[in-house]
């Protein structure tokens, strides 16, 4: 079995609301077992310019509350070649780490499955608001970013009611609808649209001429950003219905904001658990968590499936809309 003795621990791609608890856990958890843990500023792009700093536990005190990422993250398309992974493979040796975990969404689990293949140790942890990615019922972020957009909607209805309007709120989530859809559901949207499911303008329009049938004041329509634009579904409604619209779109803000109780310590457990499998020398393996209990799952296998939406959440929410 291989011995790590050095970990690093980078984050990677669009920074999630939790990410410094999980850095945190990795830390802590790490120089318990008498290993040394280094942090890589600014993901894969830090990799290759060797922005490493020595963490004691001090480094990570006070930051499991922010959100963001205090390691800073960014994209970079030199990694993406055969000479930048190798380049950050050498990098990573040189500095003697011999295990690493990656902490991000899908473009970062690609990385850190190629830096395994070249022989690296290396852990993935899920943290995407998102949701994307197969292997794991949560990412670290999609609670705190659905929160966020609970709230939106609970103040949005406020207004919406006051002015007897229909208010669209588009959210992020350009290939799948997992924020729309739990945010839809718990914040009581009248309809939801998102892109795994055909727009139906025909059942927007009459659920919304239903609900004026039965002396609805307003409606609130939630609308995933990869689904239809909302300007688009406002100016519809316009112009079949007559009704008054306006459009929110939430954007960054959603990824904003301290991490919620379950964010934090969900990426607790999965900051710790990857610091086990370096441990047991695992390599090429995601964490994630399944019926509320962690698990190890093949990276490869994790970026060959889609993840699919949860059937029975999307026809719950269409009953619930009635």
């Amino acid at each position: 079995m291989h011995r790590v003795n050095r970990i690093g621990v980078l984050t990677s791609g669009g920074d999630a609301p939790g990410m410094n608890a999980a850095v945190r856990a990795i830390v802590r958890k790490g120089i318990y077992h008498g290993l040394q843990v280094v942090g890589i500023r600014r993901g894969f792009l830090g990799l290759l310019k060797k922005e490493f700093v020595r963490f004691s536990l001090g480094s990570v005190a006070d930051i499991i509350h922010r959100g963001g990422t205090f390691l800073h993250t960014a994209r970079c398309e030199e990694f993406k070649t055969e000479q930048g992974q190798r380049e950050a493979l050498k990098n990573l040796q040189d500095e003697g780490i011999d295990g690493l975990v990656v902490i991000g969404g899908e473009g970062s689990m690609h990385g850190a499955l190629a830096l395994a293949e070249y022989g690296m140790t290396v852990v993935g942890i899920p943290a995407t608001i998102d949701n994307d990615l197969t292997g794991t019922e949560l990412s670290i972020g999609f609670d705190t970013a659905v929160n966020n957009v609970v709230d939106a909607i609970n103040k949005i209805r406020d207004t919406a009611t006051s002015h007897e309007r229909v208010f669209i709120i588009e959210v992020m989530g350009r290939k799948t609808g997992h924020i729309a859809l739990f945010a839809g559901l718990s914040g009581g949207a009248e309809s939801i649209l998102i892109p795994e499911e055909p727009l139906n303008m025909d059942e927007v329009i009459f659920k919304l001429q239903r609900g004026m049938n039965r002396g609805k004041l307003h409606s609130i329509i939630v609308v995933a950003e990869g689904a239809t634009g909302g300007m688009a579904v406002g100016e519809e409604i316009r112009r079949r219905t007559g009704l008054e619209t306006r459009i929110t779109i939430l954007g960054h803000l959603q990824r904003g904001g301290m991490p919620t109780a379950m964010d934090r310590v969900l990426a607790s457990r999965m900051g710790a658990k990857a610091v086990d499998l370096l441990r047991e020398g695992v390599s090429k393996q995601m964490v994630g968590i399944m019926a509320q209990q962690l698990v190890a799952v093949d990276l490869e296998e994790v970026l060959d499936q889609k993840r699919e939406l949860d059937r029975s959440i999307w026809e719950l929410a269409a009953i619930l809309a009635i």
